[in-house]
């Protein structure tokens, strides 16, 4: 026997109408698109308008509502939450949805943690309409969406379970966020701020520490994943996104044949010289690596002289500090529609300051601390992420508290 299930519009309002509206003057929340938390599902309190600003224009919803992004990419990021305001009325984007379920039947933490399933997103990305970057959800596909209908109480402890989960992750999250925090805390009490450089260390040209500087190649790929024994190439965003463990990107044909000189080693660090404005100048450190992994052409390896004094997890965390990052990314040249580009020549003369390599080591050594602590959590929140997938796909099957299966 399957549970019953019943159009989302039978058991909520879908951007209902706004009949009892505010005194111009009384205090309303605002929320924009940005205050909407794609990973965790929640809002800001918003920001403080008076309703006479807002009451025009914006998108109408009370406290308590469930806002869904309806424009690409919002909406596919998975921008579905509950405003949870610090007024009775909210007004904000005109790119949202409004849910309003009937609390008597239907529990609307039940109905976010139902709407914010992998499946809903990627069935609502294959009915919007529009034309391409202006692409939206239409009212309509939220409003046929089957709902489980099944008593409120066993709603609420679905949702509670969930929650708990999910409690949990963003716990694990923050510890990750703090341990970034605490990494560059450490840098700042070691060595000052290098731009003002308080402690006074040697400013060299980068050009004086290194061997070389290898350029990757960027050969056509295959449109598919490299498997473990095959050449890959390794992403370019797990260099701008500072990852220490770079995947792997398409397969290279079998007919080419790769150049061991370009593979990606444990111990290399990368740097991307040509991106998008905000991505050049992103360096890694690569604690761990995949075998047959190729540079790509984008990302420089910046290869230490064996005796030069300088540690190269210092290195990374100098050229990964924000402002020490933007002064590298002022040597880039070229338009933003080209993509800025940093040569080797002014890269090699590129001054950072110089600890004492004593100094930089005891360093590289609290860094490697914090890296441990960072996978034991890393690992965790991954266990979390499973068994969170596995209680949702399970709750809307029907398969918790003795519900019969779908």
């Amino acid at each position: 026997m399957s549970t019953a299930t019943v159009k989302l519009s039978e058991v909520a309002e879908i951007n209902p109408r706004v009949e009892a509206r505010p005194t111009l003057d009384t205090l309303v929340s605002f929320l924009g698109m940005a205050d909407v938390d794609a990973e965790s599902g929640t809002t800001t309190r918003g920001k403080e308008r008076r309703y006479a600003e807002v009451a025009k224009g914006y998108t109408q919803f009370a406290n308590r509502d469930l806002l869904v992004a309806k424009i690409t990419p919002c909406f596919e990021n998975g921008k579905i939450a509950q405003a949870e305001l610090d007024h009775p009325h909210g007004t904000g984007s005109t790119e949202f949805h409004v849910i309003r379920p009937d609390r008597a039947v239907l529990d609307d933490r039940f109905l976010l943690r139902f709407l914010r399933q992998p499946y809903v997103r990627i069935a609502g990305e294959r009915r919007m309409t529009g034309s391409a970057g202006q692409r939206r959800v239409p009212e309509a596909y939220l409003a046929d969406l089957q709902i489980p209908l099944i008593p409120i109480s066993e709603q609420r402890q679905i949702a509670q379970i969930l929650d708990n989960v999910d409690a949990l992750r963003t716990k694990r999250r923050k510890a990750i966020a703090l341990l970034k925090d605490l990494a560059q805390s450490i840098f700042l009490d070691m060595f000052g701020d290098p731009l003002s450089n308080p402690m006074g260390w040697d400013r060299v040209q980068l050009g004086d520490l290194l061997l070389r500087i290898d350029s990757g190649k960027s050969p056509q790929c295959l449109d598919r994943p490299a498997e473990h024994d095959e050449w890959g190439v390794l992403k370019l965003g797990a260099v701008t996104q500072c990852v220490y463990r770079p995947e792997e990107n398409k397969a290279l044909p079998a007919s080419i044949e790769a150049d061991p000189r370009h593979e990606v080693q444990a111990g290399d660090l990368l740097f991307t010289r040509k991106n998008t404005p905000e991505l050049v100048a992103a360096s890694a450190y690569v604690r761990e690596t995949r075998e047959r992994l190729l540079l790509p052409d984008l990302v420089f390896r910046l290869v230490p002289v064996e005796t030069a004094p300088v540690n190269k997890i210092y290195l990374h965390s100098l050229l990964t500090y924000p402002p020490k990052r933007r002064k590298v990314q002022e040597l880039a040249s070229g338009s933003a529609a080209s993509m800025p580009n940093i040569s080797k020549s002014r890269l090699l003369e590129f001054k950072i300051e110089l600890p004492s390599l004593e100094l930089q080591e005891k360093f590289a050594a609290r860094m490697n601390a914090l890296e441990g602590a960072k996978l034991r959590n890393l690992a965790h929140l991954a266990e979390l992420d499973s068994l969170f997938a596995s209680l949702q796909d399970r709750a809307f099957r029907g398969e918790l508290w003795g519900a019969p299966a779908a």
